[in-house]
């Protein structure tokens, strides 16, 4: 719980452009192999309910976040970005600021997603293809001709 805490509190301090330094020294010598296969077991029950399309880009951020070429800062914000989206828990809570509970989870999105838009590859998006045909069924695609 300590790890998603301080996880969470990078990922809005950035946001917020505040330094992160100290709070990055604490998760520096994180197990992440530990921590991947752990949350892709939290996803998978989260994501047979939101659907296909709300999964996709928390795939994405999953398969860059395994991606052995990823800092641990990206990582970081990363694991903060699903774990926020996924835990019912909220900074602004959808049950009192209606919109606007809804407004911050798309906002912590969208901040890692420019941030690792770039290392999002074809490889990634066929594993995220992959992944979301095993789970919700194949999806045909229509070729022209």
């Amino acid at each position: 719980m300590l790890f998603i805490s301080i996880s969470l509190l990078i990922l809005a301090y950035l946001i917020m452009g505040k330094d992160i330094s100290g709070l990055l020294e604490k998760v520096k010598n994180i197990d992440w192999r530990g921590k991947i296969n752990a949350l892709i077991d939290k996803l998978r029950p989260w994501a047979l309910k939101a659907g296909r399309v709300a999964t996709h880009p928390l795939l994405q951020f999953y398969y860059v976040m395994d991606d052995e070429n990823t800092s641990t800062l990206d990582r970081v914000l990363i694991y903060a970005a699903i774990i926020y989206t996924i835990i019912p828990m909220d900074f602004l809570p959808r049950s009192v600021f209606k919109f606007m509970g809804v407004l911050d989870d798309g906002v912590a999105m969208l901040f890692v997603y420019k941030k690792i838009k770039d290392k999002i590859t074809p490889e990634i998006n066929r594993k995220v293809k992959d992944t979301l045909d095993e789970w919700f069924g194949v999806e045909y695609e229509l070729i022209e001709g």
